[in-house]
């Protein structure tokens, strides 16, 4: 440690150049986590939000954007509903439509159906629960587009009229749009283009002939162990539990993947560039260190320094890239999708000390391989 210490004093100018770079990576890997989490949150929230087990899309639908490709029937429904540990099943559907509020804003809304009813329906942070058939429940991030209580979102091309009756707890939004929850048969209306303009009457809706919806969602019982397959084969679809869904929302495998390699590399160059410095750091010590070793230092005290000395160099500059990171996060635009979350930072922030360490460890090693008589001229 006291060799550690001082060298650490004498190279000032070299380790802070390293850990400079080492900082730069600590904010690059906060940047990157804010956006894999915030492109999560955008992507997906709606359904995260959702207290549901799995989601049984119709057999043979294309993964990619399911939701919307997939149509099952209310036999379906009711198989899984009959299926060993489901305790509830239901069906809801999902489409992405155009709107234009009251004042001619025109927004993007995932309008989402669900059974009023059902353990889908949404919990409100204001305005009532869902119920009346021209009424959406949306997410509380519409209000950024100037969505209140009481405004009217009239439908692109059908000119079907719904008016906002209350907003989500928290962000709800899917494939980076915000979610409008409407009763299942309202919904059932428009997917079945019988929807009139202006707003829809319960008239309406007896008079509908349409029993389809997008996907069935289940509940398990507690700690129930349930046989996706036997259901999928009794019921002809194709499950998937409630994180494995995610891949079928728009865009959302793609994005992921993408910044789940950039920080794979991330992190491997910061393992790399730690571990060259070190080796060169070592070269250049070569026979600093077998003067040590010629009077008697062990080899053990000597690789427990150079790592000890890795160490700290790691941690200091990383807790100082990560508070720096921190403070570029949260002074992100409103319209990034960015989201500074304890977890994937302390992931993050453990994983660049920890590959860091690795390729400091690699290189120290080779103090273990100079020769005492180095410092005496053994090698001449």
């Amino acid at each position: 440690m006291f060799l550690a210490l001082r060298e650490l004093a004498f190279a000032k100018g070299r380790f802070s150049l390293m850990g400079a770079v080492i900082a730069l990576i600590a904010v690059l890997t906060v940047i990157l986590s804010g956006l894999s989490s915030g492109l999560v949150n955008d992507g997906v929230s709606g359904l995260k939000n959702m207290p549901v087990s799995a989601f049984a899309f119709d057999e043979g639908t294309k993964t990619d954007n399911a939701f919307s490709r997939s149509v099952v029937e209310q036999d379906q429904v009711t198989t899984w509903s009959k299926q060993p540990g489901i305790e509830q099943a239901t069906a809801m559907g999902s489409s992405m439509m155009n709107a234009t509020t009251d004042d001619g804003t025109q927004v993007d809304v995932a309008v989402f159906g669900v059974d009023p009813g059902s353990f889908l329906a949404p919990e409100v942070s204001e305005g009532e629960q869902l119920g009346d058939v021209d009424g959406l429940v949306v997410s509380e991030t519409m209000r950024e587009a100037g969505v209140e209580i009481g405004t009217v979102l009239t439908m692109d091309r059908i000119d079907t009229e719904l008016t906002v009756i209350g907003f989500t707890q928290g962000q709800a939004t899917f494939g980076h749009v915000d979610i409008a929850y409407a009763p299942l048969s309202t919904w059932q209306l428009i997917a079945a283009g019988q929807a009139p303009a202006g707003a829809p009457t319960q008239q309406d809706i007896d008079g509908l002939d349409f029993t389809y919806s997008s996907v069935v969602a289940l509940q398990y019982a507690d700690e129930a162990a349930v046989d996706l397959a036997a259901g999928d084969a009794a019921a002809s679809t194709t499950a998937k539990s409630l994180s494995e869904s995610f891949n079928s929302s728009p865009g959302y495998e793609a994005e992921t993947l993408t910044l789940n390699m950039i920080q794979v590399f991330l992190y491997a160059i910061c393992g790399l560039v730690v571990g060259a410095f070190f080796s060169v750091w070592t070269i250049q010590r070569k026979q600093e260190i077998a003067v040590l070793r010629a009077i008697g230092a062990p080899v053990r005290y000597l690789l427990r320094d150079g790592v000890t000395q890795a160490a700290l160099l790691l941690v200091l500059f990383t807790a100082l890239g990560i508070g720096a990171g921190l403070g570029l996060g949260a002074a992100m635009p409103d319209g990034m999708p960015f989201a500074l979350e304890g977890g994937p930072i302390a992931t993050a922030a453990l994983l660049t000390i920890a590959l860091g360490l690795i390729g400091a460890v690699i290189s120290i090693i080779r103090i273990a391989r100079i020769d005492p008589l180095t410092a005496l001229g053994g090698n001449r």
